[in-house]
């Protein structure tokens, strides 16, 4: 059965690279495009970047969301919660690659999760999926004598730092030391600040130029340095793990699942 997509945010970088992974795909159709209010792209064909229409127009009424199975929503906090409401009234589930939302902001996601069914991810490439996994075995074994230090950058566009995946990252890491991440983190340095504490993850961030999302995790030994790196060149991979998403909600009715459950890592 064909799943009925609706994207938000459908004239940006991100909304477009997902509108032509839809496009590409034979499982799925574009049902919906989404746009912030007062966008000049309201009216305008969803299609039209491709060189082709498709007969869906970019509109700013959430109540057009009747009309899908899911939303892939890439936008921001805000946004993202108020398209969650209604979702809600209409039952309609979501994949979310929005971050930067506070405590209450994912409270009212775990509540939503009650009624429809959600995949959140900090990142939704399978790759960096399957780093999260690789940091978990390696923090297990370097658990005494490495320190853990997180380094990424992403375009000067970006306004949450550290990144998400980076969060993701040191939680990842956190949990094999059986910590939490908030009382180890040290989310900068400045000044005079005194030896490196054991036990604690170090990050650094760094915006600049149209980089799309770099992340390093360095295990610094003495002796030796491990680094597990990745790179994304393309946002075609967080299109396509949106899509992977979609395949795995389609047989979800509740739940808040991540892409580790979405790629049978857990």
């Amino acid at each position: 059965m064909t799943i009925k997509i609706a994207i938000a945010g459908s004239s940006g970088r991100m909304g477009r690279m997902l509108i032509e992974a839809v496009q590409a795909a034979d499982d799925v159709e574009l049902s919906v495009a989404l746009d912030r209010l007062g966008s000049d792209a309201i009216g305008q064909d969803a299609c039209a970047h491709t060189g082709k229409n498709c007969g869906v127009l970019i509109t700013d009424q959430l109540s057009a969301l009747q009309n899908a199975d899911i939303l892939i929503d890439f936008t921001r906090p805000e946004g993202t919660l108020e398209h969650l409401i209604v979702c809600q009234q209409y039952g309609v589930k979501m994949i979310i690659g929005t971050t930067g939302f506070d405590e209450a902001g994912r409270a009212m996601l775990e509540a939503a999760s009650q009624k429809i069914a959600i995949v959140s991810a900090y990142n939704m490439s399978i790759g960096v999926n399957l780093v999260f996994k690789l940091l978990e075995i390696a923090a297990g074994a370097l658990s005494h004598g490495y320190d853990a230090e997180i380094v990424e950058m992403h375009h000067k566009h970006k306004v949450d730092a550290p990144s998400g995946t980076a969060i993701a990252m040191g939680q990842a890491i956190a949990k094999a030391w059986d910590q939490t991440l908030s009382e180890i983190a040290v989310w900068s340095r400045e000044g005079i600040t005194g030896p490196r504490e054991d036990g604690k993850i170090g990050f650094a961030t760094l915006r600049g130029g149209d980089v799309i999302g770099d992340h390093t995790v360095v295990f610094a030994g003495e002796g030796e340095r491990i680094e597990i790196t990745h790179k994304a060149s393309n946002r075609t991979i967080y299109a396509q793990g949106s899509l992977r998403a979609a395949r795995f909600l389609q047989h979800k009715e509740t739940g808040h699942y991540d892409m580790q459950e979405v790629l049978g890592l857990k």
